[in-house]
């Protein structure tokens, strides 16, 4: 008998405005904090929550020029309530009227199954931050692709617990990148990919995966109909077109699995600064490091009692505020 898991609130907010959005998820971020101040979505945007969640409950997406608000667990209410309040969004050098606001609400998507299921990155997946990309370096093709999608498992593991899903499971991802060769984004040294990936865990859509989440980096999309899955006690079954649906074989080489068990908790971090101490969360997971590459004993745990924030990530703090907003966007 599958395991009953908890059911895991999602909502995506789909703004409609007049005119193209040619903005950043924080100069969106900004004007919300601005115009919104008193609402329950602030904190999880200004990093007042860091310290609470360790994933994002609210995330903003630029996607075809046009805004998403994604709210997931604790998120959605906040997320609900904004999207009634929406009129127009005053950038200062532009104003954006909002004609409506499309809601897409679930309620039981997020949870493994016994199956694979695809998905794409509709933004980069930011896999790699300075620690992990400098062993990636040093790996060949064949070893990448099991380093790669490792570490995309241990992200969902990271996402389950997040949401507080105790898992028996493995967790099993299968990879498609257009290159193995990642293309560097922002300042920090960061890796990243394009493609797709098949795994056998339900993920809201938009949601994002790895480095960069609150810069609206690493945002998935499922090429399944999800309509078309029906859930009971015993086995999953679906309707959905076989290219999108596969069997999970053990003698698939490219398929790569991950014992949760073996996915050490992140730790926080503190972070020098004039005068104080803060402590700053990460959005993602180193994999497991020892003499050996991670792949080359995949049942071995962790020698690490967790993983840390790269020491230019920790910026994502004061990028939050709005302060930054104003400075960086001329809000």
């Amino acid at each position: 008998m599958q395991k009953s898991y908890p059911e895991v609130r999602a909502v995506i907010a789909k703004l409609i405005t007049d005119k193209p959005v040619k903005k950043t998820p924080y100069q969106v971020k900004g004007v919300f904090m601005k115009q919104y101040p008193d609402e329950e979505i602030v904190p999880m945007l200004d990093g007042r929550y860091r310290e609470r969640f360790l994933y994002p409950r609210v995330q903003v997406k630029i996607l075809n020029e046009q805004i998403y608000v994604v709210g997931i667990g604790e998120g959605v209410e906040p997320v609900l309530e904004l999207a009634k309040q929406f009129n127009f969004l005053d950038f200062g050098n532009i104003t954006f009227q909002v004609l409506d606001v499309d809601l897409e609400e679930s309620n039981n998507r997020f949870k493994p199954i016994n199956r694979l299921i695809r998905y794409r990155f509709i933004t980069p997946w930011v896999a790699l931050n300075q620690t992990t990309g400098s062993r990636y370096r040093f790996l060949n093709n064949a070893e990448r692709v099991i380093f790669l999608n490792r570490l995309l498992g241990q992200n969902i593991v990271f996402l389950a617990r997040e949401m507080g899903l105790d898992l028996e499971e493995r967790v099993y991802t299968k990879t498609s990148l257009t290159s193995l060769f990642p293309r560097p984004v922002d300042e920090n040294n960061w890796g990243a990919f394009y493609g797709e990936f098949r795994t056998n865990f339900i993920l809201p859509n938009y949601l994002g995966i790895g480095n960069g989440i609150t810069r609206g980096y690493g945002t998935i999309y499922g090429l399944f109909n999800p309509d078309m899955f029906h859930f009971d006690e015993n086995a999953l079954q679906s309707d959905a077109p076989k290219a999108d649906v596969e069997e999970i074989s053990e003698d698939d080489f490219e398929l790569e699995s991950v014992r949760v068990e073996e996915v050490p908790k992140p730790r926080k971090r503190s972070i020098r600064k004039t005068g104080s101490t803060k402590r700053v969360l990460s959005e993602e997971f180193e994999v497991e490091e020892g003499s050996q590459p991670p792949f080359s004993a995949p049942k071995r745990k962790s020698e690490k009692s967790g993983t840390e924030l790269p020491e230019d990530e920790e910026l994502d703090d004061k990028f939050n505020r709005e302060e930054y907003h104003r400075k960086q966007h001329n809000i």
